[in-house]
């Protein structure tokens, strides 16, 4: 009688033990942080004739966020890092990919800085500060 209550406590465990969802897991899951509004920043490397400044307009919904990039490199010269961007929050963890073209990135969000990388087409540090939030569509103030 004792062995198979043994088994059958063994046998609960181990399913019970199956069923349980790691830590890491839950911190991925969980939307910590909120990239809502204009973001504005620079990369400390050069590239060509400047170095590229970056603008991010996001409006978030849960873990998703979608917005525009704009970008511009030293004399004004737009460069492929602008279009339409789509990305998501785990944790303090924004990625993000363009749309419309090859840009990836990520970044990590502590307050109203974002600091990271363009991924794609290659890998350009940048840091990011929120400049402020949308327009609110009820009352046409900021």
């Amino acid at each position: 009688m004792r062995t198979v209550g043994a088994m059958f406590m063994a046998a609960a465990l181990s399913i019970g033990a199956g069923c349980t969802t790691p830590p890491d897991w839950i911190e991925r899951t969980l939307v910590t942080v909120d990239v809502t509004g204009t973001w504005q920043g620079a990369s400390p490397v050069k590239v060509g004739p400047g170095y590229p400044d970056l603008w991010l307009e996001l409006q978030q919904e849960g873990p998703k966020a979608k917005g525009s990039s704009r970008a511009r490199i030293g004399g004004g010269l737009p460069v492929m890092l602008s279009g339409p961007i789509e990305g998501t929050i785990a944790g303090d963890l924004f990625t993000f990919r363009q749309t419309n073209g090859p840009v990836t990135g990520e970044l990590t969000v502590n307050g109203d800085e974002m600091k990271g990388e363009i991924l794609q087409p290659s890998r350009l540090p940048i840091v990011l500060r929120r400049v402020g939030s949308p327009v609110c569509p009820d009352s046409g103030r900021q």
